[in-house]
């Protein structure tokens, strides 16, 4: 079974290495945080220029990769072996290239560990090649982070530099940023360099140092419509129709399909006390009352009639019987449908 990528780097700081790594998935910030680690920390400096070897996929074939992983290093402990971009190898995936690979993984050089960075795609896991893998290294899946575990995510990861965050900042920058965590990271580390020690970040914080308005965003629109609050999600979209490229439409309709999908399972599960409710819908309790009482202002039938309109503004949002509009015109008749 794929290993999870935050045990991997556990397992890197803790000095224990394995003679091979394959790294996959859709996330790339996790492949990059290991392949970088691995690349910084398992050699000392003076010994990388004889047995460090960085290859890219599309330049290299698996021949290649593994004469220099099994060659022996020179004058120190070990050797590392990259192959980055590997999923551009041109012979990974073919009969050939696999077979080489799996041979080697019956006997891998002890002192070599040998690294493919493989982004944005997963092996074929009835393949021969991805079981022995499973077997015989450390395969990693490295996942997206789904939008619902995105504030957690934020959270932790702030704890882990020892900030604290607000749940509603926390919630501005997951709804206002998304989940592309090599985005996310680097817009909160550029933010938290202007600290000279740690504190809570709140949304004065991010308005001031990431640029995310504190009263207009997309924390603030899903509010307003929690609250059926007209004036609010007007002045909201006015100002999202001012700045269309900070404001892009498919993020926003994402995350109100979340938003009312979330208000159906308050539908069903009344009977249920605030807490076990936020355990359903994978939210901070901290934000029950918003969705108790968004479910009094949008009874059952409206809240199913709200994700018909979701459904049909996304397909306009993609040119499907959009008529001419564009996305500030879909949004603002949108947001219209879901509050009357």
């Amino acid at each position: 079974m794929p290993n999870q990528p935050e045990g991997v780097i556990k397992e890197l700081k803790s000095g224990k290495y394995a003679p091979v790594y394959f790294l996959q998935g859709e996330e790339p910030y996790f492949i990059d945080q290991i392949t970088s680690y691995i690349e910084e920390n398992t050699i000392p400096e003076h010994e990388k220029g004889f047995n460090q070897i960085i290859m890219y996929g599309k330049d290299a074939t698996m021949n290649t990769v593994l004469t220099n992983a099994r060659r022996f290093p020179m004058m120190a402990e070990r050797q590392v072996v990259i192959v980055k971009e590997a999923q551009n190898l041109p012979d990974l995936g073919k009969e050939a290239g696999d077979n080489l690979l799996i041979n080697y993984l019956s006997n891998p050089l002890p002192s070599t560990i040998l690294v493919f960075a493989h982004k944005y795609k997963l092996l074929d896991g009835r393949k021969a090649l991805a079981k022995e893998l499973d077997k015989k290294a450390v395969l990693v899946k490295s996942a997206k982070v789904p939008e619902y575990k995105l504030s957690p995510w934020i959270d932790a990861y702030l704890k882990s530099k020892s900030f604290t965050i607000e749940p509603k900042a926390c919630q501005i920058i997951a709804e206002s940023i998304g989940n592309n965590l090599e985005v996310l990271t680097n817009e909160i580390d550029k933010m938290l360099i202007n600290f000279s020690e740690p504190v809570q970040i709140n949304s004065n914080h991010i308005q001031q140092f990431i640029g995310i308005n504190k009263d207009y965003n997309n924390f603030e629109l899903t509010k307003a419509l929690s609250f059926r609050d007209i004036l609010k999600a007007n002045k909201i979209i006015h100002y999202f129709s001012q700045n269309p490229k900070s404001n892009p439409l498919i993020p926003i309709i994402a995350l109100l399909y979340l938003h009312f999908s979330r208000l159906l399972l308050v539908h069903a599960n009344k009977s249920q006390g605030e807490r076990e409710l936020a355990g359903k819908l994978k939210v901070n309790p901290y934000f029950m009352k918003e969705y108790m009482i968004a479910s009094k202002n949008y009874p059952l039938g409206k809240v199913i009639d709200n994700i018909g309109y979701l459904k049909e503004a996304d397909l306009r949002s993609k040119g499907i019987d959009a008529n001419g509009m564009n996305e500030s015109e879909i949004l603002k008749e949108l947001v219209f449908k879901l509050m009357h």
